[in-house]
């Protein structure tokens, strides 16, 4: 009876420390979207580091900032940090947009010189009190080696989300992304007939 008893009280911390244990935190990542592809953009594009609003940069995904407070997922966080994510996502969808046009990312390891310059400020990324993604971003695009001035645009979208789960907000993200792919792709063809400022 006490040999049963020293078990029991040994097993007993084991079996605590394994009730307190968080589950294993749920993987999130961006996707690219497809767009309508039309040449006519530089040849070489540099993609700088995206800038993020501050209440973006954590792990963790940030739900909603309605009603002055975040609405952070816990247990629910990016792959890897996001604004790497979101470049190297918008560069895949702008690369897909502009067959032809060769884009770089200022982190990478492959450098060139560069036909375009382009800088992203991304300044909202989360559900509005509709329950649809709100997405708000600026570009400025400036041309290298063209004799154009620089152009600045200004994107303010929302994307209906089709769940209340994680990966559809997710999805509506990567969806509000290829949009300011759409964007910057026209700015980048047309280096003389940008307008500055505009929405979607």
């Amino acid at each position: 009876m006490r040999t049963l008893a020293r078990r029991v009280m040994l097993l007993a911390p084991a079996a605590a420390v394994v009730s307190c244990r968080s589950p294993n935190p749920a993987l999130f990542t961006l996707a690219p979207v497809p767009g309508v592809a039309r040449p006519g953009g530089p040849r070489v594009v540099l993609l700088h580091q995206i800038a993020l609003a501050r209440y973006l940069e954590r792990p963790e995904i940030v739900r909603s900032s309605e009603n002055y407070r975040l609405d952070v997922l816990a247990n629910e966080i990016w792959g890897e940090p996001l604004g790497p994510m979101f470049g190297r996502v918008l560069a895949e969808d702008l690369a897909q947009r502009l067959p032809g046009t060769t884009v770089l990312s200022s982190n990478g390891a492959i450098s060139a010189p560069e036909d375009a310059t382009v800088e992203v400020n991304l300044q909202r990324m989360d559900v509005d009190a509709t329950g649809a993604l709100a997405f708000a971003a600026q570009a400025a695009v400036e041309f290298t080696k063209a004799h154009a001035p620089p152009v600045t645009r200004t994107i303010s979208t929302s994307v209906p989300v089709a769940g209340p789960n994680t990966a559809e907000m997710v999805r509506a993200m990567s969806i509000a992304t290829g949009r300011l792919a759409d964007m910057v792709a026209e700015v980048l063809r047309s280096p003389r007939t940008g307008r500055k400022g505009g929405s979607a």
